[in-house]
């Protein structure tokens, strides 16, 4: 093989390589989107309970001032 044919086919393994780390990069992308909206979802959610706890305590410290100042 001369060593334009070693060149072409080194660049040829580089290309190669690259498409590689492409493909790689591509899934891992897919994977952490996914990931992304799944903890997205899991963030409203722990939110919403959130502020529904807030709401039950509020009232019930509503309620316990409306005793104390009943007695």
């Amino acid at each position: 093989m001369n060593k334009i044919e070693q060149l072409f086919k080194n660049l040829e393994n580089r290309v190669d390589e690259y498409i590689d780390l492409c493909d790689e990069y591509k899934r891992h992308n897919k994977f952490l989107k996914t990931r992304e909206g799944q903890l997205t979802e899991e963030r409203a959610n722990l939110m919403k309970k959130n502020d529904m706890a807030r709401t039950k305590i509020e009232s019930m410290i509503s309620r316990l001032r409306a005793l104390e100042q009943d007695s």
